[in-house]
């Protein structure tokens, strides 16, 4: 793992100081919308967007004991930072550590619960909030805070600071987008890069921007989910699942975002056209999309399955609608063909880390920019396919299953590709060990005498 040296920063005179009136002002700005908090908390969890029994978490009251011993506190920001991020959790519990992991969202937080294992806690990351982070951070006293990719709150680096709690960035992702916009943060944004003590960035590119920031330690770890474990799926469910589709030909729509829904479904039916039988699974990226989703496909002439109805696939029903969580594993090793989504679309793509995992032939479209290095990396390996449209991707999908000697070709290049990048878990772990806290002496004596 190598650092990356860029211009020494300039030494400014005064320079804490200005630190200490940038947070200042950030944080009274953080006391005057404190009023406003539950407000907005109420109306996120009406739109589903909080779970209304742990609302007190987002405000920094615990909702459990803190366990005895030291403690990491690993922060990821969605279900794509907490699935990169639980084998390096498993890696620390292993080390004879407590781990607190914080999520954003409800999505991530039901991959928490379902994926955790052991001494490792879930609780809903604090709203940025002066109060909130100082109760947050004064409950549960961790050793080492760990952010990953780009997760970076002012107040909570801050009290970690107060109290030197030492910070590590893992998986460190800045886009050219964000890079501009830190730049324009002024002396707040320096003030907020030099709170932290390591950054471990995916990238040499990722790498350079967080130094022109003004980190003062910046490492290349390489991209955590690459050793990411592949989604698992319940043995029972898939063997129900494949007597039930019985050899039909399935075509995937996978992490569809809106504008994507209509193309896939176009593309579907020219697909249908073909082979009469095909199944489709339309798996939306945000599961509460799925009445609309439906409504589309009723449009259409199409009476859609739901996995949230309890529905199999069935002959009568040519489109199956995944609208659950933390199930793309099922999904993914029941597809011929996938198209991965968010990339129709100027969203930048979703992770293809996954589907080349699985087996599965991938195509997406040419909105990849959340992962072009990936991305990149698969089409010189002629493993993916780029389409521009629905019928794009018809004739695509279609020369695949037509072509199981070209879909295997694809899979074996897609799979030794991802292979060769991984690494990134033992790079880490690695660089995090002189950060980690002082594992319980029983704990270190055993692991001496072993």
């Amino acid at each position: 793992m190598r650092e990356i040296d860029g211009p020494p920063m300039r030494e400014i005179d005064g320079r804490g100081f200005w630190d200490r009136v940038a947070f200042a002002a950030w944080r009274s700005a953080g006391r005057l919308v404190e009023p406003a908090a539950a407000l907005l908390l109420r109306e996120r969890e009406r739109r589903g967007k909080e779970e209304g029994e742990r609302l007190a978490e987002r405000r920094g009251i615990p909702g459990r004991k803190r366990p005895a011993g030291p403690l990491v506190w690993v922060h990821a920001a969605s279900v794509g930072e907490t699935n990169a991020v639980l084998a390096l959790i498993s890696a620390m519990q292993e080390e004879g550590l407590g781990v607190l992991l914080t999520t954003g969202t409800v999505t991530s937080a039901k991959i928490a619960r379902a994926r955790l294992k052991g001494n490792a806690i879930h609780q809903y990351v604090p709203l940025d909030v002066p109060r909130y982070c100082a109760r947050f951070v004064q409950h549960w006293r961790p050793g080492l805070a760990i952010f990953v990719e780009s997760e970076l709150w002012p107040v909570a680096m801050d009290e970690l600071s107060r109290h030197g709690v030492p910070l590590v960035v893992v998986n460190g992702r800045m886009s050219p987008r964000s890079f501009r916009r830190w730049r324009q943060s002024g002396p707040l944004g320096r003030s907020i890069m030099r709170r932290i003590s390591l950054c471990l960035a995916q990238t040499g590119d990722d790498a350079a921007r967080f130094k022109a920031l003004g980190m003062d330690k910046v490492m290349v770890s390489g991209n955590l989910k690459f050793d990411a474990p592949e989604p698992s799926a319940p043995a029972a469910e898939l063997a129900a699942f494949r007597e039930t589709i019985e050899g039909r030909p399935v075509f995937l729509g996978a992490s569809l975002h809106p504008g994507e829904d209509e193309q896939v479904l176009a593309a579907a039916e020219k697909l249908r056209a073909v082979r009469p039988d095909l199944l489709t699974i339309l798996a939306p990226r945000h599961p509460e999309r799925a009445p609309a989703l439906a409504d589309l496909c009723r449009n259409a002439g199409l009476t859609p399955a739901l996995r949230s109805a309890g529905d199999m696939p069935h002959m009568t029903k040519p489109v199956f609608i995944a609208d659950t969580i933390g199930e793309m594993g099922l999904w993914y090793r029941l597809a011929d063909v996938t198209f991965l989504g968010g990339t129709l679309i100027p969203h930048g793509g979703q992770n293809p880390i996954e589907p080349a995992k699985l087996a599965v032939p991938i195509l997406h479209g040419p909105h990849t920019a959340n992962f072009a290095e990936i991305f990149a990396a698969l089409r010189t390996a002629d493993a993916v396919g780029e389409v521009s449209g629905a019928d794009d991707l018809a004739a695509q999908a279609e020369a695949l299953f037509a072509n199981p000697e070209h879909r295997r070709q694809r899979v074996e290049a897609a799979t030794q590709c991802i292979e060769s990048l991984t690494g990134a878990l033992e790079k880490s772990l690695d660089a995090l060990r002189p950060y980690l806290p002082a594992k319980p002496a029983a704990v270190a004596r055993a692991g001496e005498a072993g």
